[in-house]
């Protein structure tokens, strides 16, 4: 071999390294990312280990599930990953809304992340491509505008909410950083994490969890939510196992979570949700598990019902609904897609009310879905990983399955 090629192949391994301390993938072609990385993102469960002791079932009956490390990829079978309310939870009949979005020349989109509406109906949207980009479309799915262009914290995107004040929140895993913009997308008016600084001196190892972890700094976060106070959670998710609240100054208030299956425990928590009375819902996506703590993050339940929670969403109200996401990672084999790919509504006190949806490539299927819209109850937005795209959903739920009974 050549000293050409031992030098490029030594800067090669110096920026794979560099890349994955920041959670970041290598480039196609170099070295492989590892189970918490992108891939793992996609259909692994964060790098997530079998705890010592098989973790405690939690209280009020749910059990944990038999193999916590999985996420995808098939490794656990097809039985190891079907939800316990698949088969009894009825069918909501749905339309798709045909090539909703609708994007300029020369405009493209990447991986889709996250999806969010605001009180005017606008829609944006946060896609991976070659590097973060953050879109709003109006309500009949024009595009208006690029949001955050070139900004510092566009490193890996993991996705957007949007907070009751119509102000847009970008979750953004390689900056380890939560950025809130104003309603209008033209400028940053709070971030909550830091991303590392630039640039890399030699090999650094992986971020290893922390427990507890430090108050103000993540380790690739992964979602935000947001109660009627203006208090501000986030799941810290690929590396900790935590979720974390501030007040809306962006003090930091408590955290909560451990590694593991059981009360108060989650592995890779990668979305939650925040309902009216300010009860918080963790979706432990490689434990597949729902956790349920009050606004406090005293921990108070456990859902095991529904697989995998990728994504979850909820209503307005005033009857509130969550959906979850049990979505199906693009490595699985063809058994898995026969029990995964669903999005459940449910009560919630857990109660499934209803299910859509199914795996595939085509206009109203599912491509591992990893953001959920429902700000109104029967129209969802989604947005996919694989197929690179977003998707209005208009769904048609008898009386048992809508607010309205």
């Amino acid at each position: 071999m050549t000293k050409r090629s031992l030098s490029l192949a030594a800067v090669a391994v110096a920026l794979s390294a560099a890349l994955l301390a920041q959670g970041q993938a290598p480039p196609a072609g170099d070295a492989q990312a590892p189970a918490g990385g992108r891939g793992g993102r996609r259909g692994g469960g964060g790098g997530a280990q079998q705890p010592a002791g098989g973790g405690q079932a939690p209280a009020g009956g749910a059990q944990a599930p038999a193999a916590p490390a999985r996420g995808g990829g098939g490794g656990g079978g097809a039985t190891s990953l079907r939800p316990k309310a698949l088969d009894t939870t009825p069918d909501i009949p749905y339309e798709v809304v045909p090539n909703f979005m609708k994007l300029p020349p020369g405009v493209y989109m990447g991986e889709g992340i996250g999806v969010a509406t605001n009180s005017k109906g606008h829609i944006f949207v946060n896609s991976c491509a070659q590097q973060t980009r953050n879109f709003e479309f109006d309500q009949n799915g024009n595009f208006v505008k690029e949001i955050g262009k070139d900004l510092y914290g566009n490193v890996f995107c993991h996705g957007i909410r949007v907070d009751p004040q119509d102000n847009i929140w970008i979750s953004d895993e390689g900056a380890n950083s939560v950025i809130r913009f104003n309603p209008e997308g033209t400028r940053v008016t709070m971030v909550l994490g830091r991303r590392a600084e630039f640039p890399f001196t030699g090999l650094a190892a992986p971020a290893k969890a922390q427990d507890p972890a430090p108050h103000y700094a993540f380790t690739r976060p992964t979602d935000v939510a947001f109660d009627s106070q203006g208090n501000i959670f986030v799941t810290d998710g690929y590396v900790n196992s935590r979720v974390v609240k501030f007040d809306k100054y962006g003090h930091f208030v408590k955290d909560a979570g451990h590694r593991g299956t059981g009360p108060d425990q989650m592995i890779l928590p990668h979305t939650l949700v925040v309902d009216h009375q300010g009860n918080v819902y963790v979706g432990s996506r490689s434990g597949q598990q729902i956790l349920v703590y009050d606004n406090d993050l005293n921990y108070k339940k456990t859902y095991d019902a529904f697989g995998a929670p990728w994504s979850m969403c909820i209503t307005d109200g005033p009857h509130q609904y969550i959906y979850t996401s049990n979505s199906n990672p693009d490595s699985n084999d063809s058994e898995v897609h026969k029990v995964t790919g669903q999005v459940f509504k449910i009560e919630l006190d857990g109660t499934p009310v209803g299910k859509w949806g199914k795996p595939g490539k085509q206009q109203g299927e599912f491509s591992t879905v990893h953001g959920l819209d429902c700000r109104n109850e029967n129209v969802i937005y989604t947005t996919e990983i694989v197929e690179w795209r977003l998707q209005k959903f208009l769904l048609h739920p008898t009386a048992s399955q809508t607010g309205g009974k």
